[in-house]
Order: C-alpha cells, then structure tokens, then sequence
C-alpha cells in the first residue's frame, strides 16, 4: 500500500468510530428521554439514525476491506446485496433530512397549526414515502444488474461494467439524482429561508423593543447598552450560521456521493 491508501484507510476508521459513537449517542437519547419519543421530529431522527448506522456497520468496513485487499469482497452475489442497501441507505437519509427541514419550516411558519398538520401518522406517511422511494430505485438498479464492485470506489455501490447499457445508466442516474439529491437540496433551501425568513422578523421585532427600552433607561451604563446591542447582532447572526451549518452538512455528506456516481 502506497501512503495515500494508507491515509485514505485511517480517515474511513476514524469515520467508522465517529460514526458509530454518535449515532448511538442519538439512540441512547431517543430511548432514555420520553419528550424526545413523543415528539413528530424523533421519527425522522431514529429513521436517519439507523440509517447511518446501518451504513456504517454494513457498507464502510466492505470499503475499507476494497482498500486493503484491492479487490472485491466477497462473491457478486453478496456484493449485489452490499450495493442494494448502500443506494437504499443513502437514498433513504437524504430524504429523511429533507423531511425533518419541511417538519421545522411548518413548526416555525404555522406554529398554531404545527399539532394538526404534523402528527405521528402524518410523519408515518412521510417515512412511507421516503422507504418507497429508496426501495423502488435501488430495485430498479439491482434487476439491472447496476450494483456491484467499483474499483475505483473501493466498494460495492452503483456501477455499469456494461457498454451496452450505458445510455440506459446514464438516464437512471441522474433521474436517480435529480429527484433525490437535487430533490431533498432544494426542499431544504426552500424550507430553511421560510424558517430564516420568520426568524429575522422576530429578531426585528425584538430589537425594536430593546432599542425602546434603551432608549427609555436614561441613566443605563454604557457598557450594559454595548452588551445589548451585541447581543442584537449575535441574535441575527445565529439562526442564519444554524441553517447554513445543517445545509453545508448536508451538501458535506452527500455530494461527493453524488458527483462521483
């Protein structure tokens, strides 16, 4: 092994263990805090949590294996499996976050309403929904024999070996893509600016009250005024640095998925 594979397998190691620890951190908390349980959101964090686990556990140590070995873990039968799950998996937690930004934006936008529009069998539907999405095209690729071992990748995932069907592959990627990725990035800029949105007015609307009580505390030191009025501006930049961290996360995990399929 060269130094960039050797490299490249301590960053999948350390990817494994970060993985693992944190998503059982979120299963513990799901499990111990009964608030957490009864609420809509815990739906779609249990299903992204087992979802990455069971990536992490299933697929990333198939990869690092390809890494070590250069070359295919096990038959092609049971690699056709790995590659199934790894396209359903990572079909499957794209839409999950995509689901957890429409359930904020309605909680932030209609948030007299959150209780009627977003309950457990409403939230049931939407996993629904994300499980036959994922299961419909990871089936379509595993009965056209588009799942297997990819060398370059190191792991089993979606690969056409096939000239003949190239054009076909072509089509169902970035039909595959486009209304998952491309799909979820969308639902998430388009649900996180409502969210920005409101959050900037009631940040308006909370600083016309401070600059009002300033202005009526005559004998207020001018070292609290200064706190105030940084404490105004930390509160504008903090739910725009919130919703740009969970998009940047998002476009962190999955793209390079993306643009190297």
């Amino acid at each position: 092994m060269d130094t960039a594979e050797v490299i490249l397998s301590v960053l999948v190691v350390v990817i494994i263990i970060v993985s693992l620890l944190s998503n059982v951190l979120v299963l513990i908390c799901f499990l111990y805090n009964p608030e957490i349980r009864t609420q809509v959101p815990g739906l779609f964090n249990l299903n992204l949590t087992f979802c990455n686990l069971l990536l992490t556990v299933a697929n990333m140590p198939l990869t690092l294996v390809g890494l070590l070995s250069r070359a295919q873990p096990g038959g092609d039968s049971f690699c056709q499996i790995a590659g199934f799950l790894e396209t359903f998996l990572s079909t499957n937690s794209m839409l999950s976050m995509a689901a957890l930004s429409i359930d904020r934006w309605i909680a932030v936008v209609f948030p007299l309403r959150y209780h009627s529009k977003m309950r457990h069998k409403d939230a049931a539907l939407v996993l629904g929904y994300t499980w036959a999405h994922s299961m419909s095209f990871s089936t379509v690729a595993a009965c056209l024999s588009w799942v297997g071992y990819h060398r370059l990748y190191a792991s089993c995932t979606l690969s056409n070996p096939r000239d003949s069907s190239r054009t076909q592959f072509v089509v169902f990627t970035v039909f595959f893509h486009s209304f998952t990725f491309l799909l979820s990035f969308i639902v998430l800029c388009f649900t996180y600016l409502k969210v920005l949105k409101v959050a900037r007015f009631h940040c308006k609307r909370i600083d016309v009250i401070t600059m009002q009580t300033l202005v009526l505390l005559v004998d207020i030191h001018p070292s609290v005024r200064q706190r105030c009025l940084e404490e105004q501006k930390r509160r504008r930049q903090r739910a725009t640095r919130k919703i740009s961290t969970f998009i940047g996360t998002f476009m962190l995990c999955f793209a390079p998925y993306v643009i190297t399929r």
